[in-house]
C-alpha cells in the first residue's frame, strides 16, 4: 500500500506531486528542473497566498517543498505547513532555509518533516525528498 495521496503512473512507474514554495525565481526554477529531471511532476508558487490556492484546491499532492522565510515574511514556510495540515492531513514537508533553524521553529515542524540548507545541491536536494517520502505515513486517498 502507498503512503502517498497521488502517486501516479507515468511512464510504466509511480511519480510523486510536489508542492514548490519559493520566493527566488532562480532558486525555483533550479528546484522544479532538479525534481522534474529526477522524475517528479511539480506545481510551484512563489508565495504563501499563492501556494494556499494550490493546497485548498482538488490538485494531488505528495509532499510540499517549502522556502521558511517567503519575502518580507520570516515564517511564512511555516505558517503554510501548519495551515497545510488543516486542508491535508499529513502532508510530508521539505523546509528549506539559508538562516539557522532555532527551537522555536523545530517546535513549528510538522510531524512529517525533512530540512535542507541552503544552498543545497541536486544530490542534498533529491536525497532528502526522497527519505521524507519513504517516512511518510499511509494515508487515505
Amino acid at each position: 500500500m502507498l503512503g502517498l495521496y497521488s502517486y501516479r503512473a507515468k511512464q510504466g512507474r509511480l511519480v510523486a506531486v510536489v508542492l514548490i514554495v519559493e520566493d527566488d525565481t532562480q532558486v525555483r526554477l533550479l528546484a522544479e528542473a532538479v525534481l522534474q529531471g529526477a522524475g517528479y511532476e511539480t506545481r510551484s508558487a512563489s508565495t504563501r497566498a499563492e501556494a494556499q490556492a494550490l493546497l485548498a484546491s482538488d490538485q494531488p499532492f505528495d509532499a510540499l517543498f517549502t522556502d521558511i522565510s517567503l519575502f518580507d515574511e520570516r515564517e511564512a514556510g511555516l505558517d503554510l505547513a501548519e495551515a497545510a495540515g488543516a486542508c491535508r492531513a499529513n502532508l510530508p514537508v521539505l523546509y528549506a532555509t539559508a538562516r539557522g533553524i532555532t527551537d522555536h521553529m523545530l517546535k513549528r515542524f510538522v510531524r512529517c518533516n525533512a530540512f535542507v540548507a541552503k544552498p543545497y545541491n541536486r544530490h542534498q536536494l533529491l536525497t532528502a525528498l526522497a527519505n521524507l517520502l519513504k517516512q511518510a505515513p499511509t494515508r487515505d486517498r
